[in-house]
């Protein structure tokens, strides 16, 4: 942070204020306090049958590699609301949401990865400014060894882990992967 957003000043420290534990930084001259917190990235996994819907990136980070539609949630919506928009915005697919499916906090990075169980429906879906393919895979077409994300990968295995089980839990966890 070069600039305070309250008064402009350049005076900007990054040290640990008063009553707190972590460093933030602060205004100088007005004393102004500024947080920032994690990124929040929202997608689908969209399954139609024994089917996963998969889009290339045609944007980087990880550009040419392969993704399950998400990225960042925007102010004023909701979790199904980002994901679903990802979704269109990546895939053209308009699909429902069944359930949560995992979530990951990548505190290293300061984000965390939501991803939602979605009913692809119709086949309706296509390339993107975002994606450059989009198409249907069953686990044994999926490129492993292309995707584009860690959480990606751990949400697929954990789908086709659960499809052969017929159980689709909710997952939590903390990663270190990057």
């Amino acid at each position: 942070m070069r600039y305070c957003s309250k008064c402009g000043s350049d005076q900007i420290d990054f040290k640990i204020p008063a009553d707190d534990n972590l460093k933030r930084y602060i205004c100088a001259d007005c004393s102004s306090i500024f947080y920032t917190n994690p990124n929040l990235i929202v997608g689908t996994i969209c399954i139609k049958d024994d089917y996963v819907l998969l889009c290339k990136r045609n944007i980087e980070p990880r550009f040419g590699r392969w993704t399950l539609p998400a990225g960042f949630m925007e102010n004023a919506e909701t979790l199904q609301e980002g994901a679903l928009r990802e979704t269109i915005e990546e895939t053209q697919a308009t699909p429902k949401i069944i359930s949560p499916y995992t979530a990951f906090s990548l505190t290293h990075i300061s984000q965390v990865h939501f991803f939602y169980l979605a009913d692809l429906g119709d086949e309706i879906f296509g390339p993107t400014s975002e994606s450059s393919e989009v198409k249907l895979f069953t686990k044994d077409e999926i490129p492993w060894d292309e995707i584009a994300f860690p959480t990606v990968t751990k949400t697929l295995k954990y789908y086709f882990d659960d499809l052969a089980s017929g159980e689709f839990p909710f997952r939590e966890e903390a990663l270190k992967l990057w």
